[in-house]
């Protein structure tokens, strides 16, 4: 059964009014053309929606269940657009971010409080990684990385400058001396990613 929504509408005023006459007034057309589409509308329907009496028109079973059918459709409509005007220039969705290990744990989560205040239609999904995710194929929607992305299609935004630094304690360089040139960290002991270093600091220094 395939039924259309235009006649279904019509439909609805005309059971409302109880006639015809009032609901070709309502509707601002001519009875005939009014009574034309709820003719077409029994018969995609296979059924006759209304008992035809003198006083009006009274629905039938078939005709109560479609208007049943059609206003629960018509109500799930209306919030949907309701929902549409209210959500309209305010940002709603999902959104996931990607960004390191350390960064994500110790600094982010300090922070997404104010933003899920700010924007509570937005639901925030966090990926913690090391690697860089690939944002092409939907692993991520956005990144905060520490370096120049690989893909050269992405949109860069720049948002702070961070300095690195390679620190010892005092009593490490009280027994193994400061070193004085890049070449000399080649004879210190350095803490770093070791195995699982992602691969741009094991291909490279800008980690």
């Amino acid at each position: 059964m395939t039924i259309d929504w235009s006649r279904l509408k019509l439909f609805n005023v005309v059971a409302d009014a109880g006639s015809l006459t009032e609901g070709a007034r309502r509707l601002n057309m001519s009875q005939p053309a009014l009574s034309r589409q709820i003719q077409q509308l029994e018969q995609e329907a296979g059924a006759a929606l209304f008992h035809r009496h003198a006083r009006g028109l009274a629905l039938t079973h078939e005709g109560e269940q479609l208007l049943a059918a059609s206003r629960e459709m018509t109500d799930r409509v209306d919030r949907v657009e309701r929902a549409i005007q209210a959500s309209r220039g305010r940002p709603t969705g999902e959104i996931r971010l990607t960004t390191t290990v350390a960064f994500g744990s110790v600094w982010l989560m300090r922070v997404i409080a104010p933003f899920m205040e700010r924007y509570p239609d937005i639901r925030l999904r966090v990926v913690l990684s090391d690697d860089d995710l690939d944002l092409s194929t939907r692993a991520a929607d956005v990144a905060l990385r520490f370096h120049a992305p690989h893909q050269a299609d992405l949109i860069q935004r720049p948002l702070a400058t961070v300095t690195q630094q390679i620190c010892a304690s005092p009593a490490y360089l009280e027994r193994h001396g400061a070193p004085a040139t890049l070449d000399d960290l080649d004879r210190h002991r350095i803490i770093a990613y070791g195995d699982q270093a992602p691969s741009r600091c094991a291909a490279s220094t800008g980690c």
